[in-house]
C-alpha cells in the first residue's frame, strides 16, 4: 500500500509571523494562548448557560481585549504580543482578526505544558530577553500587571514572575530564559497549578516576583464574577480592571437579546487605531 504524503501533523509549533521590533533583547514579548473560536469546541465549560455559538463569539471577544490590553501595556513597557495558538491549521483565523503588530505561533502538542514551554522557547529563539505566556481567558485583567512583568523581567539577575489566578492556576508566567522544569509535571487545569509551578521554579533556585492575583472566565460562576465586576458590583477586588470593550458589547448584545437564541452577530477584531471596531463575521 502507497504511504500518504500530504498527511498533516498533529502536534507541531511554527512560526507564522514574527513582529517587526529593534533591539529585541531589551524587549519582553507576551504571548497569548490562544484558540479559534470554533462552536463546541472552545469555553465548553460555558455552554450552558451560553449556546455553543455564543461561548465561541466570547471567545473571540476575550482575544481582541486581551491584545488590546497588551497594546495599552506596550505604551508603558517594551512589550510585543504575540498570539500561541491551536489547534493546527486555525492561523486563517487568526491572520483575520489580528494584524502585523501582532506575531503569531501556531502551537499543539498533547501535554499544555509542551504547549508552554514551546511558545517560550520559541519567543527566546527570536532574540527576546524576556517572555511571558498569557491566558487568554482573563478579559479585565488591569493593564498595570502587564507592565510591572515587564518590569521585573527587565531588571539585572535571573528570575520568573508568577501572575497567580483565583482558582488555584496562574494568568501569566514569566521568565528570563527558555527553562522547561516550569511547565513539567504540573496538574494542568486543577487548583494547584500555581503551587506546583512555584515548587519547580524553587527546585532550580530561581528567585519568584508574585504579582496580586485576578480571576479567569471558564465556567458559569466567573462569567457571573464578571459580569459583577462590569456593571461595578464585583466584590471580589475593589481594583479596576482592563475595560474590556469587545466583551463588554458583545454580553449586552446577549442581554439585549434576551434568550440565548444563535442569530447571526458582529465580532470585534483589534488593530491598534481602533481597538474596538466590529466587522461582520
Amino acid at each position: 500500500m502507497e504511504k500518504e504524503r500530504s498527511e498533516a501533523p498533529r502536534f507541531a509549533t511554527t512560526l507564522i509571523r514574527s513582529v517587526q521590533s529593534a533591539d529585541r533583547a531589551h524587549r519582553c514579548a507576551i504571548a497569548v494562548m490562544a484558540k479559534a473560536s470554533a462552536p463546541g469546541l472552545v469555553k465548553t465549560r460555558l455552554s450552558p448557560p451560553l449556546t455553543p455559538v455564543d461561548a465561541a463569539a466570547l471567545n473571540s471577544a476575550f482575544l481582541v481585549d486581551v491584545a488590546a490590553n497588551l497594546h495599552v501595556a506596550s505604551l508603558a513597557a517594551p512589550i510585543d504580543t504575540f498570539m500561541a495558538f491551536g489547534p493546527i491549521g486555525a492561523a486563517p483565523f487568526f491572520e483575520k482578526r489580528f494584524g502585523a503588530e501582532v506575531g503569531l505561533i501556531e502551537v499543539w502538542h498533547r501535554d499544555f505544558g509542551v504547549c508552554l514551554f514551546e511558545t517560550m522557547r520559541t519567543l527566546f529563539a527570536l532574540g527576546y530577553g524576556a517572555a511571558c505566556v498569557l491566558n487568554s481567558d482573563s478579559p479585565t485583567l488591569p493593564t498595570a500587571r502587564l507592565i510591572e512583568a515587564a518590569h521585573h523581567l527587565a531588571k539585572p539577575g535571573d528570575r520568573a514572575v508568577l501572575g497567580p489566578s483565583m482558582d488555584g492556576g496562574y494568568y501569566l508566567l514569566g521568565l528570563k530564559a527558555p527553562r522547561s522544569e516550569p511547565f513539567e509535571t504540573i496538574s494542568w487545569s486543577t487548583e494547584v497549578v500555581a503551587q506546583q509551578t512555584r515548587a519547580r521554579i524553587d527546585d532550580i533556585g530561581l528567585d519568584l516576583v508574585e504579582l496580586d492575583p485576578w480571576f479567569d472566565v471558564d465556567d458559569e460562576a466567573t462569567l457571573h464574577t464578571l459580569r459583577s465586576q462590569i456593571s461595578g458590583r464585583c466584590e471580589a477586588s475593589a481594583e479596576a480592571g482592563f475595560s474590556a470593550p469587545a466583551t463588554v458589547a458583545f454580553l449586552a448584545t446577549l442581554d439585549s437579546r434576551g434568550e440565548m437564541s444563535q442569530p447571526p452577530y458582529q465580532e470585534a477584531s483589534f488593530s491598534p487605531a481602533a481597538p474596538v471596531a466590529l466587522v461582520d463575521e
